[in-house]
């Protein structure tokens, strides 16, 4: 509503790969992000956030809903167990997999610095991992930027792992994006 947002006027439009889906789900027995009601005590709702790759979803309050003319969806405080899932074709069941998949590249396992715009969706962040090469990690990497945009980086998506945290709001498996750039000495 303050047109602050990359993704002003993206619902119902394609933001990430086709081979993602993210649904929301606040009932998960027992999960770190469920919750009966939101900040507002507002009833949220399992709902479909990306749907093969198309935005269907919004993360609203009342009031932020009340702004751009919509209904709450039971976010203020923001989101609840958020499941990313992807097609067959781009699951891999471990990292390793996913490694091999890669063949070469970048295995970040640290990112420091607050590098994003979320007007822009500019990315720019200190990283440090692990460099590939025929799918096996040779060597660490440290001191170096990664770099993109985020429409980018979301519509590169390629694969995912089946490696997920199950101890945050956010189900995501170690994921691999077609390219960013990578600048360090």
């Amino acid at each position: 509503y303050r047109d602050m947002s990359f993704l002003k006027n993206a619902l119902d439009t394609k933001v990430f790969s086709d081979k993602l889906t993210i649904v929301e789900n606040p009932f998960v027995p027992g999960a770190y992000g469920s919750a009966p009601f939101d900040d507002e005590g507002v009833l949220p709702s399992e709902r479909l956030i990306v749907d093969q790759g198309i935005l269907r979803g919004l993360f609203l309050s009342t009031y932020t809903g009340r702004k751009l003319s919509m209904e709450t969806t039971g976010n203020a405080g923001g989101p609840f167990n958020l499941f990313f899932r992807n097609r067959d074709e781009a699951s891999e069941p471990t990292l390793v997999s996913l490694l091999h998949r890669m063949d070469r590249g970048l295995l970040i396992t640290e990112t420091m610095g607050q590098g994003i715009n979320l007007t822009t969706g500019d990315y720019s962040q200190g990283a440090s991992g692990f460099w590939v090469e025929n799918g096996e990690i040779c060597y660490p990497v440290e001191n170096i930027t990664v770099a993109g945009n985020l429409r980018d980086m979301f519509l590169g998506f390629d694969a995912m792992a089946e490696d997920y945290d199950l101890n945050g709001v956010v189900r995501c498996g170690s994921t691999l994006l077609a390219e960013m750039t990578v600048a360090g000495s």
